[in-house]
């Protein structure tokens, strides 16, 4: 405690040789560039000599031996300091246990060095401290200047560093991505080329390369979604050109332990390599389809398999990929399955009619699921379905000349029978011959590619039965909406929401098409049905100002035309009056509007129901006549002249009709029963149309048009003494597609319609003769082209306006009925709660 602790002596550095200065020479060389470059000697006049003269003063009494001490004590610390900065190893003898070798050396083990809490400059200043202990002892002003110093070293050194490393982290950076470009578009060329590689080995050899496709099938599982495409369509490339054209069948059990060929086996690797990975493929696609990205690539893949191997393996979940998505709301890939199923349908030698019968039915199933709410698309596909009536009856007349024959054959083995009898080995002999003859047969059969026409036969009634299932379904369900409806809901201004009946025209259309199928006990029912729709209403009975809110006008018109077309094709089996039906057109007639419901529907209703109806009562078809002529002045262009041709095809039929182009001032010179016509008449029988006069005729030869002014005046012409009219020969319907609005906005590719009858032909020829096909352009002039349509658009916004008024004044009429209906209701209530009052 008492003793003094020995002052440690801190050395100078070592001094250059003394030279005296008479031996230092100086140049006018160096002086000259000492004077040129002074600013490079400021660290001489900054030098401190009062602390180097200090700091060598401080041992400047120390004698000789003590300096030698100290000298060799700091060169030996610098020498283990140097070895322990090289190994950067410590022993810890207490912890570490020792390892003794042969030689009966001990080693111990030995842990890397590490660094103390106080960080190196705290270490070297204790050391400094130390080796100062035993020369001269620092104050604590001194140490505390330079751990400040030290501190402030650090920080400036951690700045630098900092700004160094935000100077080269953007390159670094750039570079970085740079880098990661040129990487991921050396591996996007190397997969595509890859995938190039392993699709032309397997469509070159596919036999040796089948094992490629489990690597194609793996780079379809990448995370580049092009390259993912890129793999669907490469595979699907492969499978549509090394699929073979029958299923495969898998060996079983017994099969793979029996001893084969070395050609067997290949074939068998082969076709069990080829199945996993299809299958391996399909699971990936159905994966893949829920993904938006990959949609329209996974259903154009599942498309094409199946329109190019419909007869492989797993066909049914390719069909009922195809059908779910036939009600997609994405129009491409509704359009590529419909397209599929319709070839599908179409070419039934790829599959035998498999197919056909799954694929009719998955669609029945969906619109039962979906309760007839999908796609018109969904429906339409069964218009290409192609039954044959005439199939198996000619093998019906050769069985009946067999069974005929082996009657004979049994009536004169009964008859040898009862003369001479037969021998058991005869017997014998020819049950052999009759048994190898079938098995003969059979094995033809199974051998030939021909169908079997039983076979045939019943799949096409199964696909027939679930069609008209679905159909009918359709049917019913919009029977259900109809009649589910409140009468109330009839009303127009307090109509609610009416459910949509998206599949009934497709249904209707494949009704009409397919009518001649369809089983005589159905016809009495699906005649009360279309009856029932096509007045749109649960009461047959019923206006059709309460049934038009609850289906179309084109719809009802669908139903008339499905009647018109069932009627025609079962005229001998069925005994059914088509009165209801023509009221119904009659009534339809005035509801249609040009821009709201379909015009091709009009003019096919037009064309089956009156100009191919071979009996005509007069009186009908002059209402008829007279509706049309009054309401062609409402229609457009194609309306119109669909409604022209169809009056001249009736005055052409009915010769005591043309007596409506008279021009009395009392009407028509044949009156009827009813003496004056009735407009407003909702069956045409009680219109009294005789009575009158076809005065629109006059208008609509003045018509802006010039074809359907042509038309009305050669209407006019007619007379009743002019029986030798041919009849013309063009229909509604193409003269609505003549006319359409397509065709005529565009007037240069406007063609007349060709009219045959004397009249038309005269004012041709009197045309020049230069002009070999006169256009719309060249036949009228501005001027009046300008006046006729701004007459037209008058009449047209005057009707518009007469039917706004009377919309208006139904509304009106209706709420003033709700509201006495409502006094009423009032005042019983009140009159019941007094009687109950009175009671009390």
């Amino acid at each position: 405690m008492g003793k003094k602790q020995k002052q440690k002596i801190v050395l100078p550095p070592e001094l250059p040789p003394e030279i005296p200065d008479d031996e230092v020479e100086v140049s006018d060389e160096d002086v000259q560039f000492v004077k040129d470059n002074r600013g490079y000697a400021s660290l001489l006049s900054t030098l401190d000599t009062q602390s180097i003269t200090k700091h060598v003063t401080r041992v400047a009494d120390a004698k000789e031996d003590t300096l030698e001490k100290l000298y060799e004590e700091r060169s030996r610390k610098s020498a283990l300091k140097k070895e322990k900065e090289e190994t950067g190893l410590q022993v810890d003898r207490v912890d570490a246990l020792p390892i003794k070798t042969l030689d009966g050396k001990l080693y111990y083990r030995t842990a890397k060095k590490t660094e103390s809490e106080n960080g190196p400059g705290e270490e070297e200043a204790e050391e400094d401290g130390n080796a100062d202990k035993g020369l001269v002892k620092l104050t604590k002003s001194e140490r505390r200047a330079k751990l400040k110093k030290m501190k402030r070293e650090e920080k400036k050194q951690g700045k630098e560093v900092a700004k160094a490393e935000v100077q080269e982290n953007p390159q670094a950076a750039v570079l970085a991505e740079v880098k990661e470009d040129l990487t991921a578009e050396e591996t996007f060329d190397s997969k595509k080329r890859k995938l190039a590689e392993l699709g032309d080995s397997l469509l070159t050899d596919p036999d040796s390369n089948i094992k490629f496709l489990k690597d194609m099938l793996q780079l379809c599982k990448d995370n580049d979604p092009t390259i993912v495409k890129l793999g669907l369509l490469s595979l699907l490339a492969v499978f549509k050109d090394i699929v073979p054209g029958y299923r495969i069948r898998l060996p079983t059990e017994k099969e793979m332990e029996m001893k084969v060929s070395k050609t067997v086996r290949k074939m068998r690797y082969y076709e069990s390599t080829l199945l996993s990975a299809y299958k391996g493929y399909l699971q990936r696609l159905m994966i893949l389809e829920k993904k938006p990205l990959f949609q329209h690539v996974v259903v154009r893949c599942i498309c094409s398999l199946l329109d190019a191997n419909p007869h492989f393996n797993f066909r049914e979940s390719l069909l009922d990929a195809t059908v779910r998505n036939l009600n997609s709301t994405n129009e491409a890939i509704r359009k590529l399955c419909c397209s599929t199923i319709k070839s599908l349908f179409t070419n039934e030698g790829k599959h035998g009619g498999e197919a056909t019968v799954e694929a009719v039915r998955l669609i029945a199933d969906h619109v039962k699921a979906y309760d007839c709410q999908m796609q018109p698309d969904s429906i339409d596909v069964f218009l290409s379905l192609s039954f044959y009536e005439d199939l198996g009856k000619p093998e019906k007349a050769e069985e009946d000349q067999k069974n005929k024959y082996k009657k004979n054959k049994k009536r004169k083995n009964s008859e040898a029978s009862n003369q001479l009898p037969e021998n058991d080995k005869k017997k014998s002999r020819r049950e052999l011959i009759s048994k190898t003859r079938e098995e003969v047969e059979a094995d033809y059969k199974a051998a030939s590619f021909t169908p079997d026409v039983m076979e045939q036969r019943q799949m096409q009634t199964e696909t027939l039965s679930a069609v008209f299932e679905t159909y009918f379904r359709i049917l019913k369900h919009t029977m259900r909406s109809i009649v589910a409806r409140p009468p109330e809901a009839n009303s127009g201004a307090l109509s609610t929401a009416v459910e949509p009946h998206p599949l009934l025209a497709s249904c209707l259309k494949g009704l009409g098409k397919f009518a001649h199928l369809i089983d005589l006990d159905f016809m009495g029912d699906l005649m009360n049905h279309l009856k029932i729709l096509a007045s749109g209403s649960s009461n047959s009975g019923s206006t059709s100002e309460n049934g038009s809110k609850s289906l179309t006008v084109s719809e009802r018109l669908h139903c008339c035309i499905v009647a018109f077309k069932v009627m025609r094709n079962n005229l001998e089996a069925l005994n059914v009056d088509l009165q209801d039906f023509s009221v119904h057109l009659y009534n339809l007639i005035v509801e249609y509007r040009p821009g709201r419901d379909q015009g091709e529907v009009l003019a096919e209703a037009l064309k089956i129901m009156l100009c191919d109806d071979k009996q005509h009562d007069m009186q009908k078809t002059a209402a008829f006549i007279k509706r049309l002529a009054t309401l062609s002045l409402c229609f457009g262009s194609p309306e119109s002249m669909a409604a022209l041709v169809t009056v001249k095809n009736l005055l052409q039929k009915n010769v005591k009709c043309r007596n409506l182009l008279e021009n009395d001032t009392g009407g028509g010179s044949v009156a009827g029963t009813i003496p004056k016509y009735l407009p407003y008449s909702t069956d045409p029988n009680l219109s009294g149309a005789l009575a009158t006069v076809l005065w629109e005729l006059n208008l609509l030869s003045k018509h802006y048009h010039p074809t359907i002014s042509t038309i009305a005046s050669g209407i006019s012409t007619m007379s009743a003494a002019n029986n030798q009219l041919l009849l013309s020969k063009s229909s509604p319907q193409q003269a609505f597609k003549d006319l359409s609005l397509e065709q005529e906005l565009s007037f240069t590719q406007i063609g007349i319609i060709k009219l045959n009858n004397k009249r038309r032909k005269t004012n041709l020829s009197a045309t020049s003769s230069s002009i070999g096909s006169t256009t719309v352009m060249s036949s009228f002039n501005e001027d009046e082209l300008q006046k006729k349509l701004s007459s037209h658009f008058i009449i047209l916004h005057d009707i518009k306006e007469n039917e706004r008024l009377r919309s208006e004044l139904d509304r009106t009429t209706q709420s003033l009925l709700l509201y006495e209906q409502y006094k009423k209701q009032k005042k019983q209530r009140s009159k019941a709660r007094n009687k109950l009052s009175a009671v009390a």
